[in-house]
């Protein structure tokens, strides 16, 4: 008797459970941007847990993920590194205008792990003025906006024609991390979201230094739903759900400013 009480329990407990699940949880594949890629992360576990949907990513440099939407991509949403990107896609009529939201504004850091890290850290501009390395690693200028602001750095203190033979490019900030973390290059610009992640190889390593936001063109991160994803529940609760105060915690706590509302 007290084995059928049991089993009776066990079987009222799922039922509950079953109803307290989302009635209509769907599916979505969002390209994102590759310095966003550990947040993205941290932001779908609770969504996930919360709403019962399931979200997909493809991660890469913003450049190459707008030229496989325009060319026909399955993807549901957007989460670019720049703005051009997703506005470009709005004048073509690939994606919802009113769906836009610059959701992050990203951050970008000089850093390394060598011995002229006590440089990085008092003297940024005369660690780069002196040159005591071999190569410095950026994101790609024409597909990354991390390395567009790189460059922008750079041409504004008069030091890029001195260190372009330095310059080793990767495809994305992602690749450029990849660089500076495996050694490959000894110093960096990268997202100070890829320094400040605890699960980051170089977190709590090195020195970095903050460029100051007013020696380059702010990097307002854009996302938008394009059209395959117009009626997608779970897009459209995600794109709810980062705006939320538990969302933007969130992306501030990994190396973002949140834009004002």
């Amino acid at each position: 008797m007290k084995d059928l009480k049991t089993t009776v329990l066990n079987l009222f407990v799922c039922f509950v459970l079953l109803l307290s699940l989302p009635v209509f949880a769907d599916k979505a594949t969002i390209a994102v941007a590759a310095n966003f890629t550990k947040t993205i992360e941290k932001l779908a576990e609770p969504f996930e847990k919360k709403t019962g949907h399931q979200l997909k990513f493809a991660f890469g440099s913003t450049g190459k993920l707008y030229a496989q939407i325009v060319n026909g991509a399955p993807f549901d949403a957007f989460f670019a590194a720049d703005e051009s990107r997703p506005l470009k896609l709005i004048e073509s009529g690939l994606a919802n205008k009113h769906s836009y939201l610059v959701y992050a504004q990203g951050k970008l850091v000089l850093y390394t792990s060598k011995p002229i890290e006590y440089l990085v850290r008092q003297q940024p501009l005369e660690t780069l003025k002196q040159q005591k390395f071999r190569h410095l690693a950026i994101a790609n200028p024409k597909t990354a906006p991390y390395g567009e602001a790189a460059v922008s750095f750079l041409k504004s203190q008069g030091l890029f024609q001195d260190l372009a033979s330095k310059l080793v490019n990767g495809d994305s900030i992602g690749n450029a991390f990849r660089y500076v973390a495996t050694g490959n290059a000894d110093i960096g610009f990268l997202a100070l979201s890829q320094i400040v992640d605890p699960q980051s190889p170089l977190y709590k390593k090195g020195a970095y230094w903050i460029v100051p936001q007013s020696e380059y063109s702010p990097i307002q991160q854009g996302s938008i739903v394009l059209k395959r994803g117009a009626n997608n529940k779970a897009i459209q609760d995600f794109m709810t759900y980062i705006k939320t105060p538990e969302a933007q915690k969130i992306v501030q706590n990994n190396g973002y400013a949140v834009p004002e509302k």
